[in-house]
């Protein structure tokens, strides 16, 4: 079934030295040309050092979803501590006249030196929840709006909409392949967060190399259209990769093609994919073929521009494996969460010992945000199932306290937060099975936990 050499074992980016764009050395362009101008009005006002405190939210969950989930935490501390402006970029700000030499100065020797919490990468929220709270001076917190609202709002589009595939997949893997269907870059950021979202493998060796994720593959019709026969290009594949290989069988007739590959694999075919047509018909046929061919252990992929409900459709279906691209890395229909980054509070005045004040934003059209750094708790029934969101501002109660959300990511300025990228996977899977049954519905509907304000 797509067989791979084996999974490499997880690599750090600031080790891997291959000239691949898999990281890059600084972060600190990776953001808006505003947040620059704000810091050097603020730094001009006096009002730059005052302390801050600043939430990601999303108002709202993309219409029909009944959960989020977090992903790219990982990625936002990499991003944290790679932000660092140098002569280079310093350059290219001051040609540009993006901000006065003052402001090239301090950011010439910028680094994050605050604290950063937030729920733990893998968790689900929902409209309001406080999923990252970054608190420090306004000048070191609001250079960092941008790309972390960037990586978020992109990894964990993907990440449920990956969770949603592998909740109609059941038990079947899911394998991503949706390095085609985007920028080479968010190509392997989908990989990571497809992962998190219970997919089993990918085809992008760039996310296996950076992140560790089992990664699989075998061939296209352009090798099968290489060849004189069908029959050659099968021949080809199975004496260069063993009879466990996949082979793909609908580049001409299918069950001529089934034939075929049993004729020369013999049963102890891995297995074989179908890349179109009526994925559902084609899927019993091709069994039954199978079977009447002996080859009963040779499992079924199927692929084919798939999303949660074309998976769905297929569950009585004898298919074995799904293969999933364009509708995983775009989001399945909704590219972005809808995050946003917002000033909760900040102190009165200048100095450490300086109350801080709730402030919040007030407008028409349902922009407007509440005030004050939040706290999370998640409330269970008697039977251990999540029963509602808590938010609020302030003390905790005794009864949340052990129930509260948030995890240390940052402390001060130093990441203590970071986990490998298992620990997320095993999280939202064991998040997905503590929420309500009807979170497993594709069907449109409301999110599933009602949030409480306190």
């Amino acid at each position: 079934m797509l067989e791979s050499p084996g999974a490499p074992p997880p690599h750090d980016s600031r080790q891997a030295d291959t000239g691949l764009p898999v990281s890059v050395p600084s972060t600190a362009l990776f953001t808006d040309q505003y947040e620059l101008t704000m810091l050097q009005a603020a730094l001009h006002a006096g009002t730059a050092e005052r302390r801050s405190s600043f939430e990601v939210f999303t108002r709202r969950l993309p219409e029909g979803r009944r959960y989020g989930v977090v992903a790219g935490t990982g990625r936002v501390l990499d991003a944290v501590e790679n932000f660092r402006f140098d002569e280079q970029m310093l350059g290219f700000l001051r040609e540009q006249h993006v901000v006065d030499e003052r402001t090239l100065e301090w950011l010439a020797g910028y680094r994050f030196r605050g604290d950063i919490r937030g729920y733990p990468e893998g968790e689900v929220y929902f409209p309001g929840s406080p999923v990252l709270r970054v608190e420090g001076t306004f000048a070191e917190c609001v250079l960092l709006e941008t790309v972390i609202l960037s990586i978020l709002n992109h990894d964990s589009a993907v990440a449920a909409a990956a969770s949603r595939m592998a909740v109609a997949a059941g038990d079947r893997p899911l394998i991503e392949m949706g390095a085609r269907r985007t920028h080479e870059l968010a190509a392997v950021a989908a990989s990571r967060a497809a992962y998190i979202g219970g997919f089993a493998t990918t085809s992008d060796l760039a996310a296996g190399f950076r992140y560790g994720i089992p990664t699989v593959g075998t061939s296209a019709h352009s090798f099968t259209l290489l060849h004189d026969s069908e029959r050659d290009a099968f021949t080809a594949q199975v004496d260069s990769l063993g009879s466990g290989t996949t082979l793909l069988v609908d580049t001409y007739d299918v069950a001529e093609a089934v034939r075929t590959a049993v004729e020369i694999a013999g049963p102890g075919l891995g297995a074989v994919r179908i890349d179109s047509g009526d994925l559902l018909l084609l899927a019993h046929r091709v069994r039954q073929q199978l079977d009447d061919l002996g080859a009963h252990g040779t499992k079924i992929v199927v692929t084919s521009d798939l999303d949660e409900y074309a998976i769905a459709s297929l569950a009585a279906a004898p298919v074995d494996a799904y293969g999933v691209g364009t509708q995983l890395v775009t989001g399945s229909g909704h590219p972005t969460c809808s995050m946003v980054y917002k000033l909760v509070a900040r102190a009165e005045a200048d100095g450490p010992e300086a109350p801080m004040r709730p402030v919040a934003k007030r407008s028409m059209g349902g922009k407007s945000s509440a005030g004050g750094a939040k706290w999370a708790a998640r409330t269970l029934d008697a039977s251990g199932v999540a029963e509602a969101e808590v938010v609020g501002s302030g003390e905790v109660p005794s009864e949340l306290a052990d129930r509260l959300l948030q995890v240390e990511l940052v402390k001060g300025g130093e990441v203590v937060g970071r986990e490998p990228l298992e620990a997320a996977r095993e999280r939202h899977r064991a998040a997905v099975a503590g929420l309500p049954m009807s979170a497993m519905q594709l069907s449109r509907g409301e999110p599933v936990l009602p949030v409480e304000h306190r």
